[in-house]
């Protein structure tokens, strides 16, 4: 087997690069990381070297290159594991309904509360446009909890993909401090509390660079 390398940026701004980033951790695969600091004039120049797109992240498999977050999922989790999706083919159609909802939505939520893992906001962020969406993404969790949560903390139970795309916004509320409601709430803690999360944070915590993109 080809040792897996993943092809990433600054980690304390880059919401995609914390989902395929965790994703595998949680999974267990074993890869290397290879850090291409952003905003710089030669950024896209050194990405190139791994990328088509010009664009982290990127899984390198060999000869394979893998871009964009649910593809490098899918691969992962067709290739090396079966723990990423869940079993029961009613959740997993659901986890899949609510990961591809993250993946094209929520555009408010991204333009108003950056990821900023380092900093805290009072109330930054919340205007009219991005409450309807906060609301969504409470509703979401609560009944994803509740209808399929019981065998562990996470959406659906066990950790999956759909968990993986909600890392950020669970960042993004603990940033910007966001209230939210009691199944919620539990949820993100613990998201924020798993030992792969907080190797993120912490590796997040000493870089120097202040890039928004």
């Amino acid at each position: 087997m080809s040792k897996l390398t993943l092809v990433i940026g600054n980690k304390n701004y880059s919401s995609w690069l914390l989902r395929v980033w965790l994703a595998m951790k949680q999974a267990g695969i074993d890869f290397t990381e290879i850090r291409i600091l952003l905003g710089t004039p030669i950024t896209s120049q050194e990405i190139l070297k791994y990328s088509p797109t010009g664009l982290v992240p990127v899984l390198l498999d060999g000869d394979i290159k893998v871009w964009e977050f649910l593809a490098i999922c899918e691969y992962v989790a067709e290739k090396f594991t079966d723990s990423l999706w869940q079993k029961n083919q009613a959740a997993r159609a659901v986890a899949r309904a609510v990961s591809a909802e993250m993946h094209a939505g929520f555009p408010n939520l991204r333009k108003y509360m950056p990821m900023d893992c380092r900093s805290r906001y009072s109330e930054v962020g919340i205007i009219p446009e991005v409450k309807p969406e906060i609301k969504r993404i409470n509703k979401m969790w609560r009944e994803c909890r509740e209808k399929y949560g019981a065998e562990g903390d996470m959406l659906f139970g066990k950790f999956t993909i759909a968990d993986a795309m909600y890392a950020p916004v669970v960042s993004r509320f603990v940033t910007y401090q966001i209230k939210l409601e009691p199944i919620a709430q539990a949820y993100a803690e613990a998201v924020w509390a798993l030992p792969d999360m907080q190797e993120w944070l912490a590796a997040a915590a000493v870089e120097t660079e202040n890039v928004f993109y």
